[in-house]
């Protein structure tokens, strides 16, 4: 590969990869691999230039959406937990964690699809 294609490609490659492979990794890990990832990829930040550093900005955007709305979930799957008592709150205990789960899922399947991306030389 010559300098002018490895330029192209960015400095801080290999970051990313790694960062997309932690947030690929999360969900076996009790997505503790996540937290190490999003470290990795602030980490990568400063230096990535290129394709490279629009993956970062991704990686990191994405974690902090799924952050924010599986913290609103969990708020209301709490919610719906003190409402089953009532008997009420079952229905919504179901919904909003099976919301969660498809959080969980499409979180993965945006990492697989963006680490192909990088892998094929194409943003995020």
């Amino acid at each position: 590969m010559t300098d002018q294609n490895l330029e192209a490609r960015g400095a801080g490659r290999d970051g990313a990869v790694v960062a997309w492979i932690l947030y690929i990794l999360s969900i076996p890990s009790a997505n503790l691999l996540v937290l190490v990832g999003l470290v990795v990829a602030y980490a990568s930040r400063g230096s990535a230039t290129g394709l490279a550093a629009q993956h970062i900005e991704a990686q990191i955007s994405l974690f902090w959406s799924v952050f924010w709305v599986s913290a609103v979930l969990w708020g209301l799957i709490a919610v719906s937990a003190v409402a089953s008592v009532l008997l009420i709150g079952i229905p919504f205990l179901i919904l909003f964690g099976l919301l969660l789960l498809l959080v969980s899922i499409w979180f993965t399947v945006k990492s697989v699809l963006g680490l192909l991306a990088l892998l094929n030389d194409r943003p995020a």
